[in-house]
């Protein structure tokens, strides 16, 4: 097989997943594979796929994403990994037994010296790629195997299922220590009806957000944007606009510290806190009065994130 990364003649320190969301958990492994490939003056790298496999495997049990390919990319650069190797995951991966995995994959086409899982590893077909299983093959194929222990955090062991179970249930705080980070989503802002506008509240409306991409429950949230060369908080409404017979999902960020076109940017848009669920008013001077407190609240919960003080 052709050798996907540039190995060297000390071979790689590797790992391998579908690191969905790249929480803590995926970060103590991806940190121990740093540490190991520095003191063996070897390469680190991760094996992942596109799309999820159970996408493929299983579709109707697929789990929705915690980060779409470019958010993973995004977290992924900023880790210390010298290689990521993204795999486009279809049938015949999906069959390919998982010793001819690790040797065509792995070891042929990474140069893998040391394998580096997390406690729950298992890949191949029917996840049959076991520790077992791979020590023997380590003996045979010439690398060593290494397990990192379960992270736990708050008393949970950190899981993608855990992260997933918090955010849909909106409970931001949790996701935010599973992750080491809030929770975000992107998407490219579009023109709107300027209803927004007209109502005192200007809102950048975001599209491009996948229809696997998990989110929150709906509501109206605090939120952090970033964007190509600047950043603001802001408040977000999830969902539907009732008061204008609405019932579509969209998503509309007032910033509340910048003013300007944002046509075409792609706002990065971090879950702070929820303030309220989308209601529907009587009036659009009711929906103005809203919004003023609305304002009001995001900024205190921002405040209170930022030192430390937002109830959990």
């Amino acid at each position: 097989m052709t050798r996907m990364v540039p190995a060297g003649p000390e071979g790689t320190v590797v790992t391998v997943g579908s690191f969905d969301g790249v929480h803590r958990g995926h970060e103590a492994v991806l940190a121990e594979i740093a540490a190991r490939a520095r003191a063996a003056g070897r390469h680190s790298v991760l094996v992942t796929f596109d799309p999820h496999p159970m996408e493929v495997v299983n579709p109707a049990a697929a789990p929705q994403l915690l980060t779409t390919g470019p958010e993973r990319r995004e977290i992924l650069a900023q880790t210390g990994l010298d290689y990521a190797v993204l795999l486009r995951f279809d049938r015949v991966m999906a069959a390919l037994p998982p010793a001819e995995f690790v040797r065509r994959i792995l070891v042929d086409g990474c140069g893998m010296r040391e394998l580096v899982i997390g406690h729950d590893h298992g890949f191949g077909r029917g996840r049959q790629g076991d520790v077992d299983l791979l020590q023997q093959l380590g003996a045979a194929l010439g690398f060593a195997v290494d397990v990192v222990p379960a992270l736990e955090v708050d008393g949970h062991t950190v899981s993608s299922t855990l992260v997933r179970r918090a955010v849909a249930g909106g409970d931001l705080a949790l996701a935010t220590r599973l992750l080491g980070r809030p929770y975000f989503a992107t998407g490219q802002v579009v023109p709107g009806n300027g209803r927004g506008a007209s109502l005192g509240f200007p809102t950048a409306n975001l599209a491009g957000v996948p229809a696997r991409k998990l989110l929150p429950p709906d509501g109206v949230y605090a939120v952090r944007v970033e964007w190509r060369g600047g950043r603001s908080d802001g408040m977000l409404n999830q969902g539907g606009r009732p008061t204008f017979q609405q019932e579509e999902r969209a998503l509309e960020v007032h910033l509340l510290d910048h003013a300007g076109d944002l046509y075409g940017e792609w706002l990065k848009v971090q879950w702070v806190a929820r303030l309220r669920d989308v209601q529907r008013f009587p009036s659009a001077a009711a929906l103005r009065a809203q919004l003023e407190r609305d304002r009001s609240s995001a900024r205190a919960a921002l405040s209170a994130s930022a030192t430390g003080t937002l109830s959990t």
